[in-house]
């Protein structure tokens, strides 16, 4: 294997996690700001949306760019991959189209039907959030349906909103001042306790579902290599708690460390599952180099990724920045 075919698929891999990583981080704090819905009033509701409003379709260009990497340069197994997912990602994408029109349509409706829109955007949330969360696990199990497999998988599905929660509320303390700055603060406490015991069970879990994973982790060497992983994350999870029970701290212009602390425990997650499946893009089944087209073909895709991923990023950056300080209300004109 020359340097070229090994190092694009692997370089491919990097970049998809990357993708996927950050739609994670981005567009999670959209879908949390949607499962906190049912706890807002109507003109909170408001407030969050438009904080989430400039950056929506941003944030969900990293899931595009991720999917389609797997498509184009794995396309050896992305039929497999899709087959095995097909369930979860239809519901995902039936929740993403809920959630997306629900958010259009939800300032423009009348007083009587705004309501139904916020549930529809609730729910959109919740579909598309516990289904990326099942896909997680199914795909970490290397989509096998044994009943442990399963049960993992599940797992994952109701620990995901979690994160997207706690997510969404680090957002609004950034973004938002006052009451909802206060009820973002409570809704971050009551979710981080939850999210720290579904990370706890994921990461004793995971070796369960896998020998090869539990290999790579539990030999001594590899397990004092790879300590500091769970270390930091611990670490930056007891920081996070502290803080949320400090709120004058926050209100000091600290409120952006629980956001930057949720990014820190992810970074973390998503290092170790990348360890946990490098070589395989299906686990224990398939290697990158397996599963990857022809390194010519992998050449001229590399050349359109390296023009579309700066400008990912440029405008990703420039939108940002645009819209930066505090949401106000939103508001598309009288009913």
């Amino acid at each position: 294997m020359t340097g070229l075919e090994y190092w694009l698929p692997v370089i491919f891999f990097f970049l998809m996690g990357i993708a996927l990583f950050l739609y994670i981080i981005l567009d999670g704090y959209d879908l949390g700001i949607g499962l906190l819905f049912p706890l807002a009033s109507a003109e909170e509701k408001n407030v969050m949306t438009a904080s989430i409003g400039p950056f929506w379709d941003a944030n969900e260009t990293w899931i595009v760019l991720g999917v389609g990497i797997l498509v184009m340069v794995f396309h050896n197994v992305q039929g497999s991959v899709l087959a095995s997912l097909y369930l979860p990602v239809t519901f995902m994408l039936v929740g993403l189209i809920i959630r997306g029109v629900a958010f259009d349509f939800r300032l423009k409706a009348g007083l009587k039907k705004q309501n139904l829109w916020n549930q529809l955007f609730f729910l959109g949330s919740l579909i598309a959030s516990t289904c990326q969360g099942w896909m997680l696990g199914s795909y970490i199990t290397g989509m096998t349906n044994t009943p442990i497999n399963i049960l993992f998988s599940f797992l994952i599905a109701i620990s995901l909103p979690f994160v997207y929660i706690v997510l969404g509320a680090s957002w609004l303390l950034i973004k938002t001042e006052g009451e909802l700055f206060d009820k973002s603060l409570r809704w971050a406490r009551h979710a981080i306790i939850p999210m720290g015991i579904a990370f706890l069970a994921i990461s004793i879990a995971t070796p369960l579902v896998s020998e090869n994973i539990a290999e790579k982790w539990f030999t001594l060497q590899n397990f004092i290599g790879l300590l500091p992983i769970p270390l930091a994350s611990a670490l930056v999870f007891i920081g996070i708690t502290w803080l949320l029970s400090k709120p004058e701290i926050l209100k000091a212009g600290w409120e952006w460390m629980i956001l930057f602390g949720m990014v820190i425990i992810c970074i973390m997650a998503a290092i170790g599952l990348a360890y946990s499946l490098f070589p395989y893009i299906i686990l224990d089944k398939v290697t990158l180099w397996e599963a990857a087209g022809s390194t010519d073909s992998l050449l001229i895709i590399l050349v359109g990724t390296c023009i579309a991923l700066p400008s990912i990023i440029a405008y990703t950056i420039f939108i940002y920045y645009i819209f930066r300080g505090k949401a106000t209300h939103l508001t598309y004109g009288e009913n």
